[in-house]
């Protein structure tokens, strides 16, 4: 066994009885805690419908598929006559539907109807509420997203469900993606008698269903990435950098 010096035993009784410091010092706790009583933490939702349909392939894509696919086509194997007979045979029986796939432009596409689930089938949607909202300047309605005040609740996941239940009414056709929030973001207040406030973001899925009944609110629209981004002219590159989609 290693021997220590009364000097190192020294050292290490003294680290032991005197106080420790962590990452957030008796110094800085007033600032912090006056932080938390004067900002507001706001837990909004970004509730989505994921892509109906599979969205159309890019030229490129398929200019590069179609060589690939006559590319493998020269080297093949060619099976007999025979067998190719019997595969053509399958399917003409009784039982033999004829699929027709539905249109992917809808009547939603061609009126607009930003109400209506039935739109950009090969895209995402996103709701936007219009109506009164923590934080809105002068208190004025503006477009934005389900959310609530943080308030009692045990988890801000929880707070982001009570907001979105008070705007569908239930929950059974909805799925929270994780407990964590995706983002946030620190609103300076100018414009309003708010202090600023700090706004968390969690994502939501719509499940089952392809109508909701929106309520409390004036109005409220689905919309796509690109649509949503010209609702918050101000917040555009973070709401970009937010959503991420891939098509």
């Amino acid at each position: 066994m290693l021997s220590r010096s009364p000097a190192t035993a020294g050292f290490l009784l003294r680290s032991l009885l005197q106080p420790r410091a962590f990452s957030s010092s008796a110094a800085a706790a007033p600032a912090s805690a006056k932080e938390g009583a004067d900002g507001k933490l706001v837990a909004s939702v970004l509730f989505e419908r994921l892509p109906v349909v599979i969205p159309k392939i890019h030229p490129v894509v398929y200019a590069f598929q179609e060589f690939s696919f006559r590319w493998r086509q020269q080297y093949r194997r060619q099976y007999p006559e025979e067998v190719l007979g019997k595969a053509d045979a399958r399917g003409k029986g009784d039982y033999h539907i004829d699929y027709v796939p539905a249109p992917r432009i809808t009547e939603a596409d061609k009126t607009n109807d930003r109400k209506s689930l039935q739109r950009a089938l090969d895209n995402k949607l996103y709701l936007l509420l219009y109506g009164d909202t923590y934080g809105a300047p002068d208190g004025k309605p503006v477009w934005h997203f389900p959310e609530k005040v943080y308030e009692n609740e045990e988890t801000m996941r929880l707070c982001a469900e009570s907001a979105l239940k008070s705007v569908l009414g239930e929950l059974d056709n909805t799925y929270f993606v994780g407990n964590a929030p995706m983002a946030h973001m620190a609103v300076e207040q100018t414009e309003s008698n708010v202090s600023s406030f700090k706004r968390f973001f969690f994502k939501s899925q719509v499940v089952g269903t392809t109508k909701y009944h929106i309520r409390k609110c004036k109005d409220y629209a689905w919309v796509t990435k690109d649509e949503l981004l010209e609702y918050f002219p101000e917040n555009k590159d973070f709401f970009s950098k937010m959503i991420i989609h891939i098509r």
